[in-house]
């Protein structure tokens, strides 16, 4: 049985990295043009100085998170700012605030509080779901979240109200 789910769900990873599944144009549009994105961007050649790989491919990730937001704030505490700042040089690094622009945070961190902060334009990004799965699936589920993605090594929360609730796995 373990064996058949295992299957589903790398079989639903594939179909959802390959576009299938997600019926929004916004959505795929974001998976496509940021999530996913292939052509180099100028400052990679700096992060690929990074020995290791799921830091240097977050730390691409989240250059272009920020690039797609261009925050006047970030919230970060998993180490993002070097790579969150290349894209958007005149944003401020903060540990407290009454608003989330776009955050990076542990899947541990007290997520209630940040959720409360957030509006239709912010981004929280939760790195190392799949540690604690019950509690990402319990931030998917949340009333005060609108579209999320899994993407394994991390999951992206987006709050636009105005949208219809998904929850995408995608194959990053």
């Amino acid at each position: 049985m373990n064996q058949l789910i295992r299957s589903y769900i790398a079989l639903k990873r594939i179909t959802h990295s390959l576009g299938f599944g997600i019926q929004s144009p916004t959505d795929y549009r974001f998976s496509r043009t940021v999530i996913n994105e292939s052509w180099p961007y100028y400052a990679y050649d700096d992060f690929d100085a990074e020995p290791d790989w799921l830091k240097r491919k977050l730390g691409k990730l989240y250059f272009r998170l920020t690039n797609f937001r261009q925050p006047s704030t970030i919230i970060d505490m998993v180490g993002a700012a070097p790579y969150a700042k290349r894209a958007c040089p005149g944003a401020e690094v903060v540990k407290n605030t009454d608003h989330v622009d776009i955050a990076f945070v542990p899947i541990e961190c007290e997520y209630q509080q940040l959720l409360d902060m957030c509006d239709d334009h912010s981004i929280v990004i939760f790195e190392g779901i799949h540690r604690k799965l019950p509690l990402w699936h319990c931030i998917e589920y949340d009333q005060r979240t609108t579209i999320t993605f899994d993407l394994y090594y991390c999951g992206i929360v987006m709050f636009d109200h105005k949208r219809t609730k998904q929850n995408y796995l995608i194959n990053f």
